[in-house]
């Protein structure tokens, strides 16, 4: 990645506190964009020349609509998006209650979705845009006590594929990247001890869950890169694409 292959971009980065999000930021800066940081999480951080930071809630419609009106009269038209916020809910199905289901949904679905709409009205008409959305793998094979999150990704990315489709036509690429076990809060917060990362690199038969072939976790900015460069030029013709970050783990592409 050439260090100026955003230069002049504006881009929309979601739940860009923390994790991949942060990454994402972090590599954009560096890559010479103009970068519009939301999440939940921020708190009076001042703005800098190439990155303004506002307090987000994905799951609420109307201000994911309301803050991409007022960037674009401010600032301009935004080029790209990259669509990060998640929540991790985790328990059996028969003990979830329908508060942790809809707190998953709301979050990792709605709000892509609420993203996603508000931006297809505006890059339309330009007939230019990308965006990416971070899914998981776990949209793509069962997971034990993960139905809640699970769930929610595998229509997050049915949506992000059914949305490139309908935007194709006006020349806007929608793509995906999946992440497998990634070192990020998320992941560590469901670890009981020093050994978490060693069990999840080696599986456990017990939950029918396999291990990770190339025998590490992955690093937020190792799932970056996915992101990047399908929000870069050099993906302009890719769209509705899926692309797994995960080391092997789900043993498909």
């Amino acid at each position: 990645m050439s260090g100026a292959e955003f230069a002049g971009e504006r881009v929309l980065v979601t739940g860009a506190a923390g994790g991949i999000g942060r990454a994402v930021v972090a590599a954009l800066r560096a890559a010479g964009a103009r970068i519009v940081a939301t999440d939940l999480a921020f708190a009076d951080t001042p703005d800098s020349d190439d990155v303004r930071y506002e307090i987000l809630d994905v799951a609420d419609a109307a201000a994911v609509e309301a803050l991409v009106a007022r960037i674009e009269e401010e600032d301009g038209p935004i080029h790209m998006a990259a669509s990060i916020a998640g929540v991790l809910v985790t328990g059996l199905i028969a003990e979830t209650d329908d508060a942790a289901w809809h707190h998953a949904f709301s979050v990792n679905t709605h709000g892509v979705f609420h993203l996603g709409r508000a931006l297809a009205r505006r890059m339309t008409p330009r007939r230019k845009g990308s965006i990416v959305v971070v899914s998981s793998n776990a949209a793509g094979v069962p997971r034990h006590g993960m139905a809640a999150y699970a769930a929610s990704k595998a229509a997050t990315t049915m949506f992000t594929r059914c949305l490139g489709l309908e935007l194709a036509p006006h020349g806007v690429r929608c793509n995906i990247v999946a992440p497998g076990s990634t070192l990020t809060a998320m992941q560590t917060g469901m670890w009981a001890d020093a050994d978490g990362a060693a069990r999840v690199i080696a599986g456990d038969l017990g939950s029918f869950k396999a291990g990770i072939p190339l025998g590490k976790l992955a690093t937020p900015q190792e799932v970056t890169e996915a992101v990047l460069f399908l929000l870069s030029e050099r993906a302009s013709h890719i769209t509705m694409a899926d692309l797994y970050v995960d080391g092997g783990a789900t043993l498909r592409g």
